[in-house]
């Protein structure tokens, strides 16, 4: 279950194109730029140690490249350590998935929204399960995707995972783009992530691009 943890009206942001991180997963990540330093050493001195995950809604360089999706994830840093020379290697805890009403005009580096928890109160309960999940056809799907790729894991091991952890986890590793990402945290239940997800496969092993099975 979801650690109990008061959710603010505020919080900072994460802008991080591809980056998807899902309530109760957890995400690494590697802090060094200024402004996020800054923001991680202010949210180490709350109670609650949120940042929020949230993608840019424009590709890189476009016009509007700022706006960020309405929905994001927001994570506890639950584990950081600093390096020698000033960077910080973090593990965000996935809480809650979040809508965002609004960006916020302030005199910090780095950005910080308004936002709302309500519609996503099953993130914060049990882990979820799939009953319709075929363990079996789903592991050889992906086998064959990770031959494409060059990829290797120990299938043993991710056989005997629990439903939310493998899919969950795949939907964060798995290299797609942005938009399918954005698709994958919007999910409204696991096994609606779960049959994105084994879309995305199935598409991918067709040889399309990622880009045209949202249109």
């Amino acid at each position: 279950m979801t650690p109990k943890v008061a959710l603010p009206d505020t919080i900072p942001v994460f802008p991080l194109p591809g980056a998807l991180l899902l309530p109760r997963a957890r995400l690494p990540l590697h802090i060094f730029e200024p402004r996020y330093l800054a923001m991680l050493e202010d949210c180490l001195k709350t109670p609650s140690r949120l940042i929020g995950m949230v993608q840019p809604s424009a590709r890189p360089g476009a016009k509007d490249d700022d706006k960020l999706h309405k929905i994001g994830c927001a994570g506890r840093v639950t584990q950081f350590s600093e390096t020698e020379d000033g960077r910080y290697m973090i593990t965000l805890t996935g809480i809650s998935r979040f809508r965002v009403r609004g960006e916020m005009t302030t005199f910090s580096p780095y950005r910080r929204c308004e936002v709302r928890w309500d519609g996503f109160e099953a993130d914060r309960g049990p882990e979820e399960h799939d009953p319709l999940f075929n363990r079996k056809s789903f592991l050889g799907l992906l086998e064959r995707y990770f031959t494409l790729k060059g990829l290797d894991t120990d299938w043993e091991s991710l056989g005997d995972t629990d439903d939310e952890l493998m899919i969950n986890s795949l939907a964060m590793i798995l290299d797609f783009a942005p938009e399918d990402k954005q698709a994958l945290l919007e999910a409204p239940s696991l096994s609606t992530r779960r049959e994105t997800l084994v879309t995305l496969i199935e598409f991918a092993l067709g040889g399309g691009k990622d880009e045209e099975i949202l249109q």
